[in-house]
């Protein structure tokens, strides 16, 4: 699937946002290897820790409909520059591949392009990877 689908989905799926508070709302699309596409928005909270990204949305759907490999994500979102996913969700989707492949648009056509290995080095070098003693094993 092409970079303009992915991010036409994206689009789409940013109009249903819950974002009463910011009125930043963000659409995403997670495409998996085998060419399935699930969507997500962003749902914000009164408590906004409590938000629900787009990314992690998209990725929820994937995974409730069994979906584990994923090849690209958009996001698209309406602001001056591509905004990127937040660093939650890049160590979200890191879980299920670090090599994924990041679309990141406005609704004007800017557009960046990213590994998320770029974005998020090292995502799984931590508590999981230390011994008794806390050091790296």
């Amino acid at each position: 699937m092409s970079n303009d689908e992915l991010t036409k989905i994206a689009t789409s799926a940013r109009e249903a946002a819950y974002a009463p508070y910011s009125k930043f709302r963000v659409g995403a699309a997670l495409l998996t290897t085998s060419g399935k596409v699930f969507s997500g928005c962003n749902v914000e909270n009164v408590s906004l820790g409590l938000t629900m990204c787009a990314e992690r949305s998209a990725l929820a759907a994937a995974i409730a409909a069994g979906s584990r490999d994923f090849a690209k994500v958009a996001v698209v979102t309406d602001s001056i520059r591509p905004a990127l996913p937040c660093g939650a969700c890049r160590q979200v989707l890191a879980e299920f591949n670090p090599d994924l492949k990041i679309v990141s648009a406005t609704l004007q056509g800017a557009r960046e392009e990213y590994g998320l290995e770029e974005l998020l080095p090292k995502p799984n070098q931590g508590i999981l990877g230390a011994n008794e003693h806390g050091e790296a094993s």
